[in-house]
């Protein structure tokens, strides 16, 4: 049973809702929101007055030097 989550959260200025993309190998950009959907439990996006923020959860071990559950995708 999973007790303690980790929370994460960047903001930047921009309005643009972001949006999940399937990059090519040769595309330089483009992979960030790909990573947080396959590495977390849980992700949003917050609009604020001063751009957005995306928040993230992810579960941490239950104890010392186990490593995180792995949560298969729905």
């Amino acid at each position: 049973m999973i007790t303690e989550w980790n929370a994460c959260e960047v903001t930047d200025a921009s309005s643009a809702a972001p949006h999940l993309r399937h990059p090519r190998t040769t595309d330089e950009g483009g992979r960030g929101l790909l990573l947080i959907a396959r590495l977390t439990q849980r992700w949003g996006t917050r609009h604020t007055g001063r751009g957005k923020t995306i928040w993230t959860e992810q579960p941490l071990p239950a104890h010392p030097g186990d490593t995180a559950p792995i949560i298969p995708d729905n």
